[in-house]
Order: structure tokens, then C-alpha cells, then sequence
């Protein structure tokens, strides 16, 4: 059996305890961050090892590489990417240059993280930012307007797809009104269900198709005053019925402190609310035995969507002539401090 959850680890390789608890919970999938990151041979050799304790080969290995400020396989091992932002300030002058640029940092990305064993990139960010939010979504987002998020968030998934790496569409059902961030706290968005339909669900509405998505640790008051999305069955229901979400919903990290309770409380809730899988990210390992005692197997529909989402790997990634892809991808951000000035030498080590 598998457990429905992701789990992080603390180190570049895993110790003895860690292995012993991944072999008898069996989760269904890993997430890895910057303390698992040293060089290209030491990734590849952690993804294998976290495989092996599953007995999985195609037990999904997970990383938020977006670009801009949340990029883990960074410099100067591999490229620096630009923010979603960056995208979008190319789109405001050119839309399908734009877009074509988004597809082509989704696939260039797919070629950084497959070589290493990572099979799933937790990005699009397809939040749309309203006025006054918080800004730790800002230059995460494809610019603030619901058509230019839905086309560069849908180019981005499309690269990663090509390439041979699922993409995660997050958060929904949007996070782009939040006046706090939730990795400290509980937002609390008070605006209309109609306003919601307008603008923050269009995007995840429009990309239904993908995957995979991470909910939004926020409260929308239109729709379940009391609960986050990640433990609300009304808005699970929404993400299903009115946004036409069918594939695997996972959580966003539940160590966050918008959520409340115990870890295997906060784990139960969101089962219970209808997530699929639970993600936990702090890598410490009695955290995550007590996060475990919450979870439960994956089965039933959710195993299914797991199962469907797997299948969306391609088994041979679309071809890429990748120094001359990244020499064109840097040029065309050049000035903007978004990408190594050497994309031939950071194509070299990203790939030794």
C-alpha cells in the first residue's frame, strides 16, 4: 500500500532513521529543497535513494522551480530562470513572444530537473494579484490580469509537459487576494462569490486539464467562512464542481501556520475535506511521523488521479536543441538580470 502523502528529508543524502520510516510508511511521493541540493551527481543520487525506499521507480519526486525567487537547483550548477513577471512584461509587448518564451523556460526547466530525477515542478503560479495583497505571490504571478496568467501559465505547464515533468497548478482556488502570506498566518479573503468567479477561478477554471494542483491555505468567506481551502469541503466541492478540477489535489505544505492543530489533525482534515495527498515539507523527521499518523492510504478515486496523473509523464520528452534553445532564451533576457550570462557553460554543468 501507499501512503497519501509527499515528504521532504534534511539532508543531501538520507540517514538510516529516514530510510527505515519511508520503507514502512511507503509515501506516495518526495519533495525536495536548497538543503538537498549540492551538484548534479548528489541529486541524482538522492532521488534514487528516496525511489529505493519506496520500491517505486516512478514514485514522484517533487521541487518548486519557478524561477525568480523560489528556484532550488540554482547557480552555479544550473541556470538562473526569471520570474513570472518577467514573462509577462515580454507578452505586454509581444503575447506570443511572450508565451512562447513561458513554454520555452517550462521545457528548458523540464531538461534541468529530469536529468536529475525530478519528475513533478510545482509551478504555474496562476494567481492573479489584485491590489493591496500580499506580496508574496507579486512577481511569482504571469502579471495581474486573468487572460495573461491563463496564457503564460498554460505555455509554462505546456513546456514542462514536453519535457517529460508535470507541472503543479497552484494555489487553488487563488491566492492573489490574500492580505497575508500563509506560510506566517490565515488570510482571510472577504470578497463576493461572484468577484471570485470573475477573476481569482478563471485561471485554475481554464487550466482544469492539468495534472496536478496545491490548494491555497485561505479562507474564502463566500464559500466556507470557517476553513482554509485545504481542509474545506465546500471548497474542495467548488474546485471540483465549478472549476472542473479532476486531477490529483494535493495540499500546500501543512506545517504552514495558517493551518492549526496538530500535524496529524491538520493531515485528517484535509484527507476528510477531499485532498488527495498531503504534503509535508520540513524534512524533520519527527514531525513527519506525527504528520503520518493523520494519513491515510491512498485508494479509491484518489489512487486513480494519482495514477492518471503519472501517466501524463511523457516517455520520450519532445526534442530540444538546448544550447541553442538557452543561448535564445538568455538573449531574449538580456539586461533583465534573470539569467546566466553563459548559457552554453550553465548547460555544461547542469548536465555533468
Amino acid at each position: 500500500m501507499t501512503a497519501a502523502c509527499i515528504l521532504g528529508c534534511s539532508g543531501l543524502t538520507l540517514s538510516t532513521e529516514e530510510q527505515a520510516f519511508f520503507r514502512e510508511l511507503k509515501p506516495w511521493g518526495f519533495i525536495l529543497f536548497r538543503r538537498n541540493i549540492e551538484s548534479p551527481d548528489q541529486v541524482r543520487a538522492l532521488t534514487h535513494q528516496l525511489r529505493a525506499t519506496v520500491d517505486r521507480p516512478d514514485a514522484p519526486v517533487l521541487i518548486d522551480q519557478e524561477g525568480g525567487r523560489v528556484q532550488r537547483l540554482a547557480p552555479p550548477h544550473w541556470p538562473k530562470y526569471p520570474p513570472g513577471r518577467a514573462y509577462a512584461e515580454h507578452a505586454a509587448n509581444d503575447l506570443l513572444t511572450g508565451q512562447a518564451l513561458a513554454r520555452l523556460g517550462g521545457r528548458l526547466m523540464a531538461a534541468d530537473l529530469k536529468a536529475v530525477g525530478v519528475s513533478v515542478d510545482c509551478v504555474p503560479v496562476v494567481d492573479v494579484p489584485q491590489p493591496g495583497s500580499h506580496d508574496v505571490i507579486g512577481d511569482r504571478a504571469y502579471g495581474a490580469t486573468v487572460d495573461g496568467v491563463i496564457r503564460l501559465g498554460r505555455a509554462m505547464a505546456e513546456g514542462l509537459l514536453a519535457g517529460g515533468v508535470l507541472p503543479v497548478v497552484k494555489h487553488i482556488p487563488g491566492h492573489g487576494r490574500a492580505l497575508s502570506d500563509s506560510h506566517l498566518a490565515l488570510p482571510q479573503v472577504d470578497a463576493p462569490l461572484a468577484a471570485l468567479e470573475a477573476v481569482d477561478f478563471q485561471p485554475f477554471e481554464a487550466l482544469s486539464d492539468m495534472p496536478m494542483a496545491m490548494t491555497a491555505h485561505v479562507v474564502y468567506r463566500a464559500i466556507d467562512p470557517r476553513r482554509p481551502a485545504t481542509t474545506s469541503k465546500q471548497v474542495v466541492r467548488t474546485i471540483r464542481d465549478r472549476l472542473g478540477f479532476g486531477g490529483l489535489l494535493m495540499t500546500d505544505a501543512i506545517e504552514m501556520r495558517a493551518l492549526s492543530g496538530s500535524l496529524a489533525a491538520r493531515a485528517h482534515a484535509s484527507l476528510r475535506a477531499g485532498c488527495d495527498v498531503v504534503l509535508h515539507c520540513s524534512g524533520r523527521l519527527d514531525d513527519m511521523r506525527e504528520a503520518a499518523e493523520g494519513v491515510a492510504q491512498l485508494k479509491g478515486a484518489a489512487a486513480r488521479r494519482a495514477e492518471a496523473a503519472l501517466a501524463r509523464i511523457a516517455r520520450r520528452p519532445e526534442p530540444l536543441d538546448e544550447i541553442e534553445a538557452r543561448a535564445r532564451f538568455a538573449d531574449a533576457f538580456t539586461g533583465m538580470g534573470e539569467v546566466g550570462a553563459d548559457p552554453t557553460e550553465a548547460l555544461q554543468t547542469a548536465h555533468a
